[in-house]
């Protein structure tokens, strides 16, 4: 099944629905959003990025913030860094992250929709790209084998099928997500029940009115 133009979602949203996807539907779905100092570091780190120019180093073509779309996906999106040597199949995405590699795939499968629109759009098979963490400094390359590429289907195919339901899952508290997320104060975790943010706030502004 092939999307349309007005059906592409963020290829961002991919990592937001595998950390939680009451995360997901809360940005995507409901429209709300708050930074922390994670968050914060992260756009700092992206703006730097996004900040500097094209050029050609070591013999490739270094493009930054390409415009990326794929119809087979349903996503669009924005790459930090493509790579072009001098091969007209020598493509490498660079996605840059604040902290340090995980153990889950949240970023490779985001790394690996890039890939798959790039090999969409310019019909050449992109095999492997790079992670670059600002903890480490350091770049992790990532083949974009097909049991990567498998998740990242099915990755996609969940994140439609969570905003076209426009349902925002129930809270459920874990300390390891929960206390790093930037939404932990409208999301409230702890308090069951709160399924729809956007309701619990209006309904929270309508008794201060009441009361004041």
């Amino acid at each position: 099944m092939a999307f349309t133009e007005d059906d592409l979602l963020p290829i961002s949203a991919l990592q937001h629905l595998l950390y939680c996807e009451r995360q997901c539907a809360l940005i995507h779905i409901e429209r709300v959003w708050e930074e922390n100092l994670f968050t914060t570091d992260g756009r700092i780190l992206h703006e730097k990025v996004d900040a500097g120019e094209d050029c050609v180093r070591a013999g490739k073509r270094i493009a930054r913030s390409v415009s990326l779309r794929s119809l087979q996906l349903g996503l669009s999106g924005v790459a930090d860094v493509v790579e072009f040597g001098p091969d007209a199949g020598d493509v490498y995405p660079v996605e840059y992250k604040r902290g340090r590699s995980k153990r889950a795939n949240w970023d490779r499968i985001q790394l690996c929709a890039q890939a798959m629109s790039l090999e969409e759009m310019l019909g050449v098979p992109v095999t492997e790209g790079a992670l670059f963490y600002g903890k480490t400094r350091r770049r992790e390359a990532v083949a974009f084998d097909a049991a990567l590429r498998g998740e990242t289907v099915r990755a996609a195919a969940r994140l439609h099928q969570l905003v076209d339901a426009r349902h925002t899952p129930p809270a459920h508290y874990e300390a390891s997500r929960c206390d790093a997320c930037s939404l932990i104060n409208l999301c409230m975790p702890r308090l069951p029940g709160k399924t729809n943010v956007r309701k619990y706030l209006a309904a929270m502004a309508e008794i201060d009115e009441e009361t004041a």
